[in-house]
């Protein structure tokens, strides 16, 4: 699963790598993206890849009640396509969502571990977006990130871990029809291309946001 990650690069940094359209700002340095947050994720409108600020926690459009998102943060991959709460948006509304690393637990004591990719500072999750309108008539936007089956070197820390693509597969995945191919770049990132170390367990807590939490102990 995928539960915190970090997105410290700057709004540039990520204007420069999706080669977006829009200006919205800056971003701040968030070294601890929990669930519930509000998070930019990377859209395609008008033939154009655009810089959006999503919750992360999928809100089906048909859901009654908005905390239905606090329960779906992640979706399976190998189940997207069938499942009634995100198959709409995997047919319609995918996104990509910046990330320079994430953390996860290992199972058999609880120990966190920051991990990244050794050859990009700055990559991108697989991920599915919505439009949730409530009957009063609030909106939100809400987002989820998808995952899959762990690589051989994070199995031992997890079972699942996010979907990162490669920077050639992201274009694809925004703007590609055919489920099948979409579910085929649904696969694990390559254990020789991820770095990991162990790191404080006060990323544990979502209030401590700074830069010593990703570094290794």
């Amino acid at each position: 699963m995928c539960g915190r990650f970090a997105l410290y690069s700057s709004f540039q940094a990520i204007k420069d790598y999706a080669d977006l359209l829009n200006e919205i700002g800056e971003i701040d340095a968030n070294y601890n993206v929990a669930p519930g947050q509000e998070i930019p994720i990377i859209i395609i409108e008008n033939q154009q890849n655009i810089l959006k600020l999503c919750k992360w926690g999928f809100i089906p459009f048909w859901a009654k009640d908005e905390t239905i998102g606090n329960k779906l943060i992640n979706t399976r991959g190998e189940t997207i396509a069938e499942k009634p709460s995100f198959k709409f948006a995997f047919q319609q509304r995918r996104c990509l969502i910046p990330a320079n690393g994430f953390y996860e637990w290992r199972k058999n004591d609880k120990q966190p571990f920051y991990i990244n990719l050794k050859d990009r500072e700055l990559f991108s999750f697989a991920g599915i977006w919505e439009i949730w309108k409530s009957p009063a008539g609030k909106q939100i936007f809400s987002c989820s990130i998808i995952t899959t089956s762990s690589n051989e070197m994070l199995n031992d820390i997890h079972h699942r871990m996010p979907v990162i693509l490669h920077k050639e597969q992201e274009k694809t995945w925004l703007t590609e029809n055919n489920s099948n191919i979409l579910q085929k770049l649904l696969t694990s990132y390559p254990s020789d291309e991820i770095l990991f170390h162990p790191v404080s367990f006060e990323v544990n807590s979502g209030k401590n946001n700074y830069p010593e939490l990703t570094k290794a102990m």
